[in-house]
């Protein structure tokens, strides 16, 4: 066998910097990889869309409903009417339209849960992240942690409605005055657990701000955790506002939720079942469907699931 020359086996290829570019170059996106994962998850993405076309149906059900949600009829004989084609979800006991009511009610509930949702994530992560980066300030949020988490949330609830009042804005902000608490621990227990990593440590010999720090190199880490958050608290402010609105802590009779469809209904819901099945129906929905998509969002920013 002859022997090859070594030039025709190699050939020297000169720097190129354009080339070197192209070779470091990743187009890999964060927010990219998120959304490829949660589209993987099938049933999430059904219960996403299921979830969206609830909230856009409350504004069209109103828009093409025959009455006022305000409305009431004074003949004795439309009170307590069943579903039919004049009232499609039946009458309540004032003879108002049962239709209005309940979707009326439940974007309320839903503009109740998003607000307390948003607030409680806002407050709880810059709580969270001082609590946890700072040391000094460990003691006094850890005794104040203690005294607001060991407050029962009906009894702090009844005094706010009892001496503050009722209402849209005083509810929300009694909920997030009292929520911010499990989010704020669970980011400062993560930021715990990075703030005196290797790279941090470095930033901080650089002369790096301490808002920077918290920004650039610890919040990454803490958005599948802020995710799940949310979505607990979306159907969690849900079911608490039921609770109170059944107990007449709630947002108050002028201002119709689907806790107080369900407390009015319950002195008639033997015998007139659709006054209590139809705002449950949706409660369900809304808790249930949010709970999936949230934890499936939150499984897709989790940088542990990124490949």
């Amino acid at each position: 066998m002859s022997k090859v020359n070594q030039d025709e086996l190699f050939r020297v290829v000169e720097y190129s910097a354009a080339a070197a570019e192209r070779i470091g170059y990743s187009n890999y996106s964060y927010w990219r990889s998120v959304w490829h994962n949660f589209l993987k998850k099938k049933s999430a993405v059904f219960m996403a869309i299921v979830f969206i076309v609830l909230v856009v149906f409350t504004f069209i059900a109103l828009a093409i409903g025959k009455y006022q949600y305000t409305e009431l009829v004074s003949n004795r004989e439309t009170t307590f009417l069943g579903p039919c084609a004049e009232y499609w979800f039946g009458t309540d006991n004032l003879g108002r339209d049962y239709w209005c009511q309940v979707w009326y009610a439940a974007q309320v509930s839903i503009k109740l849960a998003l607000v307390v949702a948003i607030g409680e994530a806002i407050v709880g992560v810059a709580i969270g992240c001082l609590w946890g980066y700072v040391r000094w300030l460990d003691r006094p949020l850890t005794e104040l942690y203690n005294v607001i988490n060991n407050i029962p949330t009906v009894i702090y609830m009844t005094l706010v409605a009892l001496i503050v009042g009722q209402g849209f804005g005083i509810m929300a902000t009694a909920m997030i005055a009292i929520g911010w608490l499990v989010m704020a621990r669970n980011v400062r227990n993560l930021v715990l657990m990075y703030r005196d990593r290797e790279y941090n440590l470095a930033s901080r010999c650089l002369g790096t701000p301490v808002w920077r720090v918290l920004v650039k190199n610890i919040f990454p880490y803490l958005i599948s955790v802020i995710i799940l958050r949310l979505a607990l608290s979306i159907p969690g402010t849900i079911a608490l506002e039921s609770t109170l609105s059944y107990l007449g802590l709630g947002l108050g009779a002028a201002t119709p939720s689907l806790g107080l469809l369900l407390r009015n209904a319950r002195n008639f819901f033997l015998d007139y079942p659709y006054l209590l099945i139809e705002p449950a129906v949706i409660v369900s929905l809304i808790t249930v469907t949010f709970y999936l998509v949230g934890n499936a969002v939150s499984d897709a920013a989790d940088p542990r699931n990124h490949v």
